[in-house]
Order: structure tokens, then sequence, then C-alpha cells
């Protein structure tokens, strides 16, 4: 018999190479899902990044449009008619930032909840009583058929991009929606969607309303039960007046000019007054919630820097290099991403009376035409008018109605539905009065005032006893003119097409929301100025505080003329400067408003304007610095008030020795303006520690004012806060120098030569939608930053930041731009971002870096020069 051998048995794999194998499959595993992963998310991310060359034929087309991108992926179009040119203007608006004109629309019409459910629901309420997309109707309806054209043929290029692409192929955004609210798919682009987004800067520039109701809440706390003299002088030092013999005024001197017959406009225009894991994820996305609707708002719309910033000024010949004009603009609102702001020029092939546009500029993506910028002849920039706009009315109601001189008056009801994403369905009713909607009820501010309106009314000193019975019940309205139908979607190309100083006028006239500062400059080498804007002629209160409403005789009685509104043209000077400051002095016959800005900006700019030009004449270099100028004008009261402090600890005296060479610039490299800033901080913070004072938000401008002034009177009664156990000026300083060193050192280390304001005051860029999810993976996706930055608030490079929150930049110049008139190719721009709003396009932040460090870039204008500069160029032809 035969034995087979036996085979071994084979021998067990230890633990160790168990679980080696074990862990090198589950590696494998998760290589390959990431692998697969990143080409989803990358094919995801990429297939709805636009076509920029070649060629698309498109219905709606009358002959081809071509389209010329840069370097920086900045379009030119030029097409044979103006509808075709802003038809094209619409579809590459949405080829680039389609996402964005959808949410815009959203907000602007009260339906964001739609989108992102519940958590939004409020500020659609609010939204939808101020009813911005039913006044766009109406200014869509009064438009001339030429502008209503544009509207129309810039909403068929939307629409065009819209008949080709669908879902993530539109933008990443969609993706990310989809998992959320799979159902949602964007409607048809409308010419009242483009028209309402100018109601959202609109109220983003309103400038007082918060002004306003914190007057209000104070006057009534401090009134009840309180000395009334001792409530107007507390509120006289919070907010003062403007300081007109330190600050300047942007016209000392109004300009004679021919009248405008601006007639057959008015007629046309001029309406009157109101009488799995991941799905868990996303589907659990707690949307980013604000104190109130107010400042939700503001957040959706971008929000102002400063509260109400913006620089702009020009130079004449006189005063140049070049014997020509230079215009500077930098407009100053909420940080976003991407940038408020489009770039893009228009141009007609051959510009004559049926196409008559060659400009270029900033646009607003999701509405046709140039909003600032040049043609070939013509430069202009904004400014914030900083006028008083809007006023808070006290209501009486019985029932269904109000008080009015005496009678009641049924009160104007209509009810709207809002549709929310994964929700029911809310109703909605809206009540009006003669002045606007009533918004108690709606934020905790606004019905505080609703609820105990007397005192507010008290501090006013001249408000009549309130009509009624006790079954009557206090409610707040809003009087504010964006809520008249206007005429600036039609203002907007008159002064694309301005020849002169009179086209501009005209476009001006035109231009009556929101109330901005316009400045001009031609080729011919002249300068100007126009206060447009439909601002209000009041009755027997000013807008300071909340008034009456069941009195017409605190009714606006009409506007002001626009031949009688401030005008300069070729100032002796040489120069003109707006920065927010006040437009004229007190002697001017019309009240315009009590709440400027305090005008430390615009008078570092004139100095240096003025200091330059003694020393050469002014070059676009000179402005492009004065631009980027950081001196903090309370930065340098503090060092002197530090003088002679005395502070304990080796560390706070080293800081304290730091603040005393200081120049006073917030450079982003410095450790002075490091400590310097955190300082004013602290100040600020314990002057008004645990008092009934709140802390003022609106900017830190009127600040300056207010501890300027205790800062030179030591024996002020605010520099004594026994809450916090401090008595006197000498002491609230070291104790703040002294914390504040505390707080620099715990955030930079002890160090001081290590610290810098850059990282301090740095920005990160967050989407309006996805960046402030709650989900960190999806916020990774959208978000970028943060960047060191420079500047600060209240300082010309306006890079604004919250007292008592942090110090990173919230609001900022949201583009700068430096136009040469000698040489319109030597213009110069940059804004935030960049031109694209699709997350990881090259262009999604390309422009941040250089916006950060000050640097601006060329942009050819003439055609030479665009087609020499061209990266990319697609032809959009008529289909068939």
């Amino acid at each position: 018999m035969t034995v087979s051998p036996v085979s071994p048995a084979p021998s067990r794999p230890s633990l160790g190479v168990r679980i080696g194998r074990i862990a090198f499959l589950v590696v494998a595993a998760i290589v390959v899902i990431a692998v697969a992963a990143a080409f989803f998310v990358t094919w995801t991310i990429q297939r709805s990044f636009p076509q920029t060359s070649g060629t698309l034929r498109l219905d709606g087309l009358a002959a081809e449009v071509t389209v010329q991108r840069d370097a920086s992926g900045i379009p030119t179009i030029t097409a044979d008619s103006s509808e075709d040119l802003f038809f094209a203007q619409g579809f590459v608006h949405a080829q680039d930032r389609f996402f964005e004109m959808d949410f815009r629309r959203h907000v602007t019409s009260g339906r964001v909840a739609e989108l992102f459910g519940a958590s939004q629901a409020g500020t659609d309420a609010f939204l939808r009583t101020l009813g911005w997309r039913k006044v766009a109707e109406a200014e869509v309806e009064a438009m001339d058929d030429t502008t209503r054209g544009y509207y129309e043929a810039y909403a068929d290029g939307v629409n065009a991009y819209l008949s080709s692409r669908s879902g993530a192929e539109l933008s990443l955004e969609y993706a990310v929606l989809g998992l959320q609210n799979p159902d949602y798919e964007p409607e048809p682009w409308e010419p009242a969607d483009s028209v309402a987004w100018l109601k959202a800067m609109a109220w983003d520039l309103r400038t007082n309303v918060e002004d306003e109701t914190e007057r209000a809440l104070l006057a009534g706390a401090l009134a009840d039960g309180g000395d009334p003299e001792d409530t107007h002088a507390l509120l006289a030092k919070l907010y003062p007046s403007y300081p007109f013999d330190r600050n300047p005024v942007i016209v000392p001197q109004i300009s004679t000019v021919e009248p405008l017959d601006t007639t057959a406009d008015a007629a046309a225009f001029t309406l009157p007054p109101k009488d799995g894991e991941v799905q868990q994820a996303v589907t659990t996305i707690e949307w980013q919630e604000t104190a109130n609707v107010i400042e939700a708002a503001g957040v959706l719309v971008g929000d102002a820097g400063e509260g109400i910033g913006s620089n702009s000024w020009v130079v004449s010949g006189e005063l140049t290099a070049s014997g020509m004009p230079l215009l500077a603009n930098d407009p100053h609102l909420g940080a976003s991403l991407p940038s408020v702001w489009y770039q893009v020029q228009l141009k007609c092939s051959t510009v004559g009376a049926d196409c008559p546009f060659d400009v270029g500029g900033f646009s607003f993506s999701g509405l046709p035409g140039i909003v600032i910028g040049h043609n070939q002849r013509v430069a202009w920039g904004f400014t914030n008018l900083t006028t008083d706009v809007t006023d808070l009315y006290v209501e009486r109601i019985e029932g269904d109605a109000y008080w009015r001189d005496g009678a009641l008056v049924p009160l104007e009801e209509t009810t709207e539905t809002i549709a929310v994403a994964g929700g029911d369905d809310i109703e909605l009713t809206i009540r009006s009065t003669v002045h606007g909607p009533i918004i108690s009820g709606l934020t905790d501010d606004f019905t505080a005032i609703a609820d105990a309106p007397d005192p507010a009314l008290r501090a006013e000193g001249t408000a009549p006893a309130p009509p009624g019975s006790d079954a009557a019940e206090y409610a707040l309205s809003l009087r504010w003119t964006a809520l008249d139908p206007g005429t600036t979607a039609t203002a907007i190309f008159a002064l694309s097409t301005a020849q002169d100083f009179d086209d501009f006028r005209a476009a001006a006239a035109l231009f009556d929301v929101p109330a901005q500062n316009l400045i001009y400059a031609d080729v011919d080498g002249n300068i100007g100025y126009q206060t447009p804007g439909r601002l209000p002629i009041r009755g027997a209160g000013d807008g300071w505080m909340p008034q009456p409403g069941w009195d017409s005789g605190y009714d606006w009685t009409g506007y002001i003329p626009f031949e009688e509104l401030p005008v300069a043209y070729n100032p002796a000077s040489g120069y003109i400067v707006t920065a927010n400051n006040a437009i004229v002095t007190d002697d001017y016959e019309y009240f315009l408003s009590r709440d400027w800005d305090q005008g430390y900006r615009a008078a570092r700019i004139a100095h240096l304007i003025e200091r330059r030009a003694a020393a050469a004449p002014l070059t676009a270099q000179d402005l492009r610095d004065i631009q980027m100028d950081g001196e903090m004008w309370i930065g340098k009261q503090l060092v002197s008030a530090m003088g002679d402090v005395e502070v304990d600890g080796t560390g706070p005296r080293t800081a304290v020795e730091l603040l005393r060479t200081w120049d006073a610039q917030n450079d982003k490299t410095s450790a002075a303006a490091a400590y310097a800033n955190v300082l004013w901080s602290r100040l600020v913070q314990n002057l008004f520690a645990e008092r009934a004072v709140p802390l003022p938000t609106d900017g830190q401008g009127r600040l300056f004012t207010v501890v300027g002034d205790l800062l030179e009177d030591p024996s002020d009664p605010l520099w004594r806060n026994d809450r916090i156990d401090v008595d006197g000026m000498p002491q609230m300083l070291a104790r703040s120098a002294e914390e504040a060193y505390d707080e620099l050192a715990a955030l930079q280390g002890t160090d001081t030569t290590r610290w810098n304001w850059g990282d301090l005051h740095a920005i990160t860029l967050r989407s309006g939608t996805f960046g402030s999810s709650g989900v960190a993976p999806i916020e990774a996706l959208f978000n970028r930053g943060p960047y060191p930055v420079g500047g600060g608030a209240s300082v010309v490079d306006a890079t604004g930041w919250t007292i008592g929150e942090s110090y990173a930049t919230t609001t900022v110049p949201s583009m700068r731009m430096v136009v040469d008139l000698d040489d319109l190719d030597a213009s110069t721009w940059i804004h935030l971002t960049g031109a694209s709003g699709h997350a990881y396009h090259e262009h999604y932040v390309d422009q941040t870096e250089d916006w950060a460090s000050g640097v601006q870039r060329p942009w050819a204008f003439t055609p030479g020069a665009v087609d020499r500069s061209a990266r990319d160029t697609l032809i959009l032809a008529p289909a068939g």
C-alpha cells in the first residue's frame, strides 16, 4: 500500500500581517472612493464652467456678437445692435454668475425660503412687506419702449443660456441645493428680476433707519422718568452734528449752470407719492440666522460698508501731469463672494443713434448696462449721498383703520403666500397706511417703538397728543423713497451714453433711488458733481426721530426740485471729493440730513490731494496711493492722550511705548497698528460698558467724534463708569491699555515685534448662501481665505470691522478704479474677488490678493487694445 505524502498545513499569518492586509484593503478602498469622489466632484464643478471660445448658435440673435475675454476673464461684448448687445450681456452674466442672479431675485421678491427653508421665512416676510418686487414691476410697466426693450433683450439672453443647461450644469451650488431641495428648478428671467436689484441696493444704502430706531429706543429709555433736557443733551453728545469747522463739505459753493429741460422725462416717469451621511449632513443645514430681519436683509443684499461708506474724487487737468482729469472711485459695501460687481464692456460695432453704446465699467450681474465707469468721452463715479430718505411713523390703529387728522381711515391690506422648501406655506397679511407698510411686528426694535411710542415722541418735543380710544394700539410704518416707482433703471443707460455735462445732469435727474453723489470728468478737461435723487421735503419734523403718523403736518410735502440740488462744475479748487461727508453747509435752503458721515475720510483725501499737488503734478499712481491710505484720525489722538498715562506691567508698558512711535497708518505689517486698534476697541467698550447708553453700531466715524471730544475734555462725566470701577480719564485710558495688551498677547503672543494688523484684521470671503450653511465641508467648497489686509474703519482704505465682535474685515472697498481721461487704456481697475461666480474656476478669486495689496490692473478700452489683450474669443451667432 502506498501512502501518499501529507502536505503540511499552511501556516496562519500573524495577527500583525492580517491587520496590515486589512489596513491595506481599507486604505485602498478609501483611495478608490476618494479618487472616484474627486473625479465626480471635479466633473460636477467643471461641467458648469462657461464656454469662452469657439461659436455658439442661439435663438434670439439678429447678427453675430463677439465676446472677447482678457487674462482676468473680463468680457468685452461687441454687437451690431443694442438689442443684440444686451441679449449677449444677459447670456454672459448667466454664464459666469447665474446662481448669484437667481439667489438675488429670490431675495428681492421675498422668496428665499423657497430655496433654503423655514429659517428664511421671517426675512421673506419683511421683504414682502416692503414690496420691492411689486415696485419693480410698476417701474418696468412705466418704462419707455426703448428702455423696456433693453431689459427684455437682456432677459432673452439669460433665458437662452438657461435653455441649454439645468441643475449642476448651471453651477455647483445647484448640485448642493439638489441634495436638500431636489425639486427646485430656476424660472425664466424677467425684466422685473433685473430692476428689483436696484431696490436691494437702495436698501443697502438707505442710511439712517437703524440710527432713527436706535435714537428712538434710547430716547424712550432715558426719558422714562428722567429729565428731558438731560435726554436731549446726551443724544446730542452721542449723535454729534457734522464738524463743519474741521472737515470739508462736497460743494462749498454751488455752481451756476444752464437749467435742463427735463419736462418730457418728468412727464414720462414721475409718479405721485403715496397717499446618507453626506445626505444627512446636507438636509440638516441650519442656515445662519441673524439677530433681526433688518440685519438679515442687509446680509442678503451685501450690506453697506462703514454703515454708509464710499470714496470718490475727481481732479482737473490743472493739477495733473497729463493736463487731463483723473477720476477715482471705491464704493464701500459688505464683503461678498462673488463680488457684488461684474466688470464688462459693451460696444456697438458702429456707434450711432440706433446703437449708441461704447462703455465699460462695473455692472451688477442680473442688470443690463453699466452702473459705474466711462464711455469714450465721459467718466463717472458714485458714493452714497447719505441724505435722509427714510422716515418712521408711529401710527395709531383701531381695528382695521388708523387715525389721520382726527378721523379714522381704512388700512390698506393685501395677503401673500410665502412658500417654504420642506415646510408648509405661510400666509402673510401686509397692512399699509398713507406713509407706507406697517413694519412693527416684523422685528423686535420696530415693535418696541410701536409698543411704547410716547417717550420717543416726547424726546422730539413737538409731537401732538395721540388720538383714539383705549382700544387703539400703536404701530410703526415706513416711508421710503424707494417704495415709490422711479426711473433709476432708465438712468443707467442715459449715463452710459452721456457726451457732456448737460447729458450727465439729465441722466442724474432720472437717477432717483438710491440717492448717490455723482462725480464727472470728460475728455475736454471738465470736472463736475451733481446731487441726484428723489430727496423729500418734510413738514413739521426732520426725520431724526419717529414722526406722529396721525398728524399730516409731519408728512412729506414733495421733493426738492432738481434745479435746486447742489451742483459743481469746474470749481476753483481744481478737485471735488465725496466721501459721504456733508454735501453743503447748514445754510442750504432745504434740510438734507443730520446723519452725515463725520467727514474724516473726506478731510484726509482732500489733504493728500493738496499736499501731493503742491509737490508735483498728480498722476494716476498718486490717486491709487491715496485710495490705500490707512491713516487713523482717532489713532493720532490716542497717541497724544497716552503720553502721560502710566500703565502697570512690562508688557503693557512696551505696548504703549510702541504706540508712541506709531505713524497712525494701519499698514497690515504694523505691530503698532494692531495694538492701536485693540486699544481703541477696549476704550470704546469700557466707555459704554454696562450703561443704559448702548454702544453705537453704525460705523466708527461717529465714535471718532464722540470719543475725540471726550479726549479734549477730561472732566466729562462719561469718563467715570462705576460699573467697571473706573473714575476718570487717566484710569479709563490705563485700564483700556492694559486690557488691550492682554487681549492682543492672547491673540498673537507676548512678543510685540511679532504683532501685525493684517492677520488680526484679515478677511475671509464667504459665499452668501452655502458659505454660511453651518456644514464645514460645504462651506469649504465655496469660501476662501483668510487674506491679511490693512486699512480700517473710517479711514480712506475703509476695511470695516465691528467693535466688540471681531477685528476681522467685514466691509470693504468693493472695487477700486482710477480713470485716466488722457488715456482710457491706462485706466486701472480691481474688485474684491473675480469675474467668475463658479467655485474653483480660475477667475473665482484671482483678483483678491491684488485687491488686498492695493494693486490695480489696466483694462484695455480702445478696439485695437482690446484685440491685443484678448485671451479667449467667443462668437454668439444666430441659430440656423
